[in-house]
């Protein structure tokens, strides 16, 4: 972990509390549930907590709606700041070239995409990531119909939410909002 990685998951405690972010108990039910953030956290943003497994919508006032999510594994997780750039309601699906090389015997039978519908890997909504300097980043948060994924680190990168979860944030965030990837601290 460097010095950079350090700072921002501490921002993560101290954005969220150390209560929000440690609430273990509540994982197994994979519940939205809303929380009080501190008041100086802009509202309309995404924040992603990776060792704790969860999205944080902020809304006015200090508050935020908290969603359990499923994390990419380790050595594919990428910490950052992006923004929404793009959102499709049941896309495609095609495999980056990584994750085909990673892992032919999984992914080179989708190598010409899966369209969207109940059995794509991305589920019912897909919210893509951007940066200014590289566009697409090809990390999405997206719905999944698996949902013993959520609570892990497993995906190639991306964060997920179960499909009736991902619909309802879907419709909160709007285009260009920010979105926050904290570093996993391990």
């Amino acid at each position: 972990m460097d010095r950079r990685q350090l700072i921002l998951g501490g921002a993560a405690l101290s954005l969220f509390g150390s209560s929000a972010v440690m609430a273990q108990g509540l994982r197994p039910e994979f519940m939205p549930v809303e929380v009080a953030i501190r008041p100086d956290i802009a509202p309309n943003e995404i924040h992603v907590v990776p060792d704790s497994f969860m999205l944080f919508w902020t809304m006015p006032g200090g508050r935020a709606m908290r969603y359990m999510v499923g994390v990419g594994r380790p050595g594919l997780y990428e910490p950052g700041e992006f923004y929404v750039g793009a959102k499709r309601e049941w896309p495609s699906w095609t495999p980056t070239p990584a994750m085909i090389r990673r892992e032919p015997e999984v992914y080179a039978q989708y190598a010409d995409g899966v369209p969207g519908g109940i059995n794509n890997p991305l589920g019912a909504r897909a919210i893509y990531l951007f940066t200014p300097s590289r566009g697409d980043t090809y990390l999405r948060i997206h719905g999944t119909n698996a949902p013993n994924t959520i609570g892990r680190a497993v995906s190639n990168g991306c964060a997920r939410l179960v499909n009736d979860q991902i619909e309802e944030l879907y419709t909160k965030v709007p285009m260009k909002s920010r979105v926050v990837l904290y570093p996993k601290s391990a």
